[in-house]
């Protein structure tokens, strides 16, 4: 129960602290408006992060053909979409929630729709951890973030998606089962291959936040990348922060402090969090409207 509790309180502390950082350097933060050009980079950015969800949906659609769960592209996607913007309910577990009964009333078995949920967010990381390299050493970080591609070995994906099976079958409710089935074979590549361009659209959209308020020359790309990288896998796999609110914008304050003026990396990450929540509501908006165009048109 204790350990419950305190990851409840890692969301709010880290926003806490954000806020902090925020008071502390509101007038210069204020004092970097955008001009005209700056605006034109935050909405190219906005439509690289709309792109980046359709993306990642489509990873998802693949890593439900890896685990022969034929289901259509488009119901795929729309739910996908729609549901993303339940992770930033409280609880942080809501999309996945969404997407499990979701599969569950389209026949598929407990096993394999917790399993679709489960490995989502595992190539995420995977894929960030792959890009992390590119920043350079890091005290060797860039020498080891590349092993976390071992985790897809059969030899050690299995073991970790029965642990992680046994800690969220809760998720499927009391009346239903996570019926025991073959291990897995093989490694989901064609999903993992997938997340690498959606992390990188999303980068895009946070680099064109770079751009407006300070230099992606002042540290190389390279470095700015590897950064948000990092950041995006410590508020993906923390719990309590929803959607990574905090928790990722204190990973690139810390990760970044010092390199970059602070008021500087304050207007980028306020700006970005803007864009991306903007990005997956204006999403979720257009897969509702499709499906209720697609309910009337039949």
């Amino acid at each position: 129960m204790k350990k419950i509790r305190l990851s409840w309180l890692v969301g709010p502390l880290s926003v806490l602290l954000l806020g902090i950082a925020l008071w502390r350097h509101g007038n210069q933060v204020l004092e970097l408006a955008p001009d005209q050009e700056g605006w034109a980079l935050l909405l190219f950015g906005l439509g690289a992060t709309v792109a980046a969800q359709w993306l990642n949906a489509i990873a998802w659609w693949a890593l439900l053909q890896w685990l022969r769960v034929p289901l259509p592209l488009p119901q795929v996607l729309l739910l996908f979409i729609r549901t993303n913007v339940y992770k930033y309910l409280p609880g942080g577990i809501w999309h996945q929630l969404g997407r499990l009964r979701w599969l569950r009333s389209q026949a598929v078995s407990g096993r394999r729709a917790l399993l679709a949920v489960l490995l989502d967010p595992l190539l995420m990381m995977i894929a960030a951890l792959c890009l992390v390299p590119l920043g350079g050493l890091q005290w060797g970080l860039g020498l080891l973030a590349p092993f976390a591609l071992l985790l897809l070995r059969p030899c050690w994906l299995n073991p970790l998606l029965e642990r992680l099976l046994r800690s969220k079958r809760a998720m499927l409710g009391p009346a239903e089962e996570c019926s025991s089935d073959a291990p897995l074979l093989g490694s989901p590549w064609q999903p993992l291959l997938l997340e690498l361009p959606f992390l990188l659209l999303r980068f895009a959209g946070f680099g064109c936040c770079v751009a407006t308020f300070s230099s992606i020359s002042s540290l190389g790309l390279g470095v700015w990348l590897a950064a948000f990288c990092l950041a995006w896998v410590v508020g993906l796999v923390v719990p309590g922060a929803p959607g990574g609110i905090g928790v990722f914008e204190l990973v690139l304050l810390a990760r970044l402090r010092g390199l970059i003026p602070e008021a500087e990396l304050l207007a980028v990450l306020v700006s970005y969090r803007l864009i991306s929540v903007g990005a997956e509501l204006l999403a979720a908006a257009g897969a509702q409207i499709d499906q209720r165009l697609a309910i009337r048109s039949q």
